[in-house]
């Protein structure tokens, strides 16, 4: 079982609440998350309750201050753990039209730049065949993260993206 603790001001300050499992709606527990420490297992924090808006992806360690994260404001509202993959291999497949459409490319590797790889800009549907996976908006890992485990999305919505566009992505591995 993962544990990650949330704390109200920068620093781990404040009031602060521990979690142990996936939680849906964090809002009554504290208003505001400046700081968090993962004890245990990978976690995906949102943005809004019910696992939408912005998705943060966070391994075991110490984050001080939001943007230690990645994290565009304080606010934190549902998180899922996830347990550490055990598996050797890592595997996904992406393709530049939804439902598997158009050019596609396998990877086993994490890819730093989307378009010097692929030369599409665009992932409009991929297949996690094994491992976690994080998507990022802009190359060399920033902007917004999308978490992805193993299984099909047909098209980018399927796993919370607001748009088609991908800069990079990389195995979810303790960084």
């Amino acid at each position: 079982m993962g544990k990650i603790i949330f704390y109200e001001d920068r620093n781990f300050q404040g009031r602060h609440y521990e979690c142990s499992s996936d939680c849906a709606d964090l809002s009554p527990y504290f208003s505001r998350c400046n700081s968090i420490r993962v004890e245990s297992d990978w976690w995906v924090l949102y943005e809004k309750p019910n696992y939408m808006g912005y998705q943060y992806v966070l391994t075991r360690g110490e984050y001080p201050d939001y943007q230690r994260w990645m994290g565009f404001n304080d606010c934190v509202r549902s998180c899922r753990s996830y347990p550490q993959y055990r598996g050797g291999s890592y595997r996904i497949r992406i393709y530049e039209r939804p439902d598997f459409g158009g050019q596609m490319m396998e990877f086993m590797d994490d890819c730093p730049s989307v378009y010097d790889r692929f030369r599409y800009r665009d992932i409009h549907s991929c297949h996690v065949m094994d491992g976690y996976w994080i998507f990022y908006e802009h190359p060399n890992y920033r902007g917004r993260q999308y978490f992805m485990r193993p299984g099909e999305y047909r098209r980018y919505s399927d796993w919370g993206g607001y748009s088609s566009t991908i800069g990079s992505f990389r195995r979810m591995r303790d960084f």
